[in-house]
């Protein structure tokens, strides 16, 4: 367990160094100082001509959100019609079918949303078509829209007074061409050296050591793989996710994996700070977000190392922890690392399975995405965060009786009343999209078997309530993420789920940039003796208790019902 231990505290504290590097070189790219990537510019310059965009057209915060709403849907909806007829069309080696319209409506959604909810299996349920073209072009365009509009917000906060959020397609295409792609293509070469598969061949027949002839799915992977971590996107090219292994060959693959999740959103943390020049506020909030990781990493690894309490009653012994469900390369203490920051960062992608954790470590999955803010996917994590700021300055400027002020501007009702909106219908959609499958599932046996078909839920009692509630959680957070024992394949989740993802994506990153926009736009206040210090290590306390007092509020009722009454049962 030892080296377990050092297996994972090398993983963050590599993930760290190269964070604070490439934080500094992302806030380079965005205030335009010299890189090493500005050979890339002719390459823009073109897509900006082939496109007909002016990037140094200057857009208030309601253009800026305009143009990247337009272009969501246009993707939803390229999206929708290739999954409708993908098994009709080119690069199908192993003749995958089209989805079925309510299936191709969730995952267009989620692939869209950044979320990657899977409720098809894996390599059988798309082709390579598919795969490349759309699911990995969205993973592409989905992360990049997130960090925009975090830089949109940025450049409210930079600036005394604008009407100047900055250009989306300039911001979007950048973050693409400078960041996305080159680590993308680093990480890839590196998963092709280890063994991920990236060919366009369809299933290989293997003869297994036992005897036995198995049909193995390959296809050209490692792209989307590099990818779907580094935008913090998830989902999986095969079924298994990264506990596959061909998706995640070794213990170095996966530690690769783990820190090509967590490195952009800990990045932007730095580059904000570099960016806007307050350091300091991008220290806080850093150490805001990583006490808060950690207070739920600490007892999940605890947890899986020390095995299950039950089998423990029984008198056996667990000397390597709790081993079902994962993968005996990589161990507890790694898998419990993994789930922790997959649903931290909200990239949803599993090195094991969730399903089979422990009751404590699926309450402490759930917390990760319910708070949705230490430091959570890209861009959107710190916009999250960002609302939880915006509460945590009127409240304290109750408390001194003072008229809350944040970076110079006045933080007014209209403000407070939109972060309000954001934080309580997050809450009204998990606990409301849970209350509503339970009520399907239980009162209502006579509804028709197309819209429920009977079996999508496994597991009785506590956990099979935790299922539900994880379910609607993870659409939410755009983790995309699920406990295996429900089935989301019907209509009725296939609508319920989309819903959550829409919503959960889109008012999380409209708020903020609609709050940075208002604030921009005030007359500047410049700082004195009495104003508050949003950089002190106090007002970090503050963010902490106000983004643990709201999750506690809202979200104890469903925890107590679902992971907390199947902890203290056993």
């Amino acid at each position: 367990m030892i080296t377990e231990i050092a297996g994972i505290t090398a993983t963050f504290l590599i993930t760290l160094l190269l964070a604070v590097f490439l934080g500094k070189y992302i806030s380079r790219v965005f205030t335009g100082e010299k890189t090493f990537t500005d050979f890339l510019s002719p390459l823009e310059k073109f897509i900006f001509r082939f496109a007909g965009i002016n990037p140094k057209q200057e857009m208030t915060w309601k253009e800026f959100l305009k143009a990247m709403l337009t272009v969501n849907m246009l993707w939803f909806v390229y999206a929708f019609v290739m999954f409708l007829l993908q098994g009709h069309l080119p690069l199908n080696p192993d003749k995958n079918p089209g989805m079925t319209a309510d299936l191709s409506f969730n995952t267009a959604i989620s692939f869209v949303t950044n979320t990657n909810l899977q409720d098809y299996s894996g390599e059988t349920g798309v082709s390579y078509l598919t795969q490349l073209f759309v699911i990995t072009f969205l993973q592409f365009v989905s992360a990049a829209t997130g960090i925009a509009c975090l830089v949109a917000l940025l450049n409210a906060l930079k600036e005394r007074t604008t009407n100047n959020v900055g250009n989306f397609w300039n911001l979007f295409i950048k973050t693409i061409t400078r960041i996305l792609f080159p680590i993308s293509l680093i990480v890839a070469i590196l998963l092709i050296y280890h063994g991920t598969p990236a060919s366009y061949s369809g299933k290989d027949t293997v003869i297994t050591m036992q005897g036995d002839t198995v049909q193995v799915s390959r296809g050209p992977a490692a792209g989307m793989i590099a990818i779907k971590h580094l935008g913090t996107n998830g989902g999986g090219w095969f079924n298994a996710n990264s506990a596959h292994p061909l998706e995640n060959p070794d213990y170095f693959t996966n530690m690769l994996e783990l820190i090509a999740q967590v490195l952009i959103p800990m990045a932007m943390v730095f580059a904000m700070g570099y960016y806007i020049n307050k350091r300091k506020f991008a220290l806080v909030t850093f150490l805001v977000m990583t006490i808060g990781t950690f207070c739920l990493l600490v007892p999940t690894v605890v947890s899986e190392i020390h095995g299950s309490p039950a089998i423990a009653r029984m008198g056996i012994s667990q000397p390597t922890g709790a081993m079902e469900g994962k993968e005996v390369r990589f161990g507890p203490a790694a898998s419990g690392y993994w789930s922790i920051f997959t649903t931290v960062i909200s990239t949803g992608s599993v090195n094991s399975t969730h399903d089979s954790a422990m009751p404590l470590s699926n309450l402490m999955q759930l917390l990760g995405m319910m708070v949705n803010a230490f430091y959570g996917g890209c861009g959107v994590g710190l916009l999250n965060y960002f609302i939880y700021v915006i509460i945590a300055v009127f409240i304290s400027g109750l408390m001194v009786g003072r008229t809350p002020e944040f970076m110079g501007h006045k933080v007014e009702a209209r403000e407070v009343k939109i972060a309000a909106i954001v934080t309580l219908l997050s809450a009204f959609l998990i606990k409301g999209g849970t209350a509503l499958a339970s009520y399907v599932l239980v009162h209502d046996p006579n509804i028709d078997w197309a819209f429920k078909p009977s079996g999508w839920l496994n597991n009785p009692s506590y956990h099979g309530f935790a299922e539900m509630l994880y379910q609607v959680t993870s659409s939410n957070a755009n983790n995309g993420s699920a406990l295996a024992g429900l089935n989301g394949n019907n209509i009725f989740w296939n609508v319920l789920t989309s819903f959550c993802m829409i919503i959960g994506r889109f008012l999380p990153i409209i708020g903020p940039v609609a709050i940075g926009g208002l604030l921009a736009r005030k007359k500047y206040i410049p700082a004195s003796a009495g104003t508050l210090r949003v950089d002190s290590f106090t007002f970090g306390a503050m963010i902490f208790a106000v983004i643990v007092i709201i999750t506690a509020l809202s979200y104890f009722p469903p925890l107590a019902l679902g992971p907390l009454a199947e902890y203290f049962s056993r």
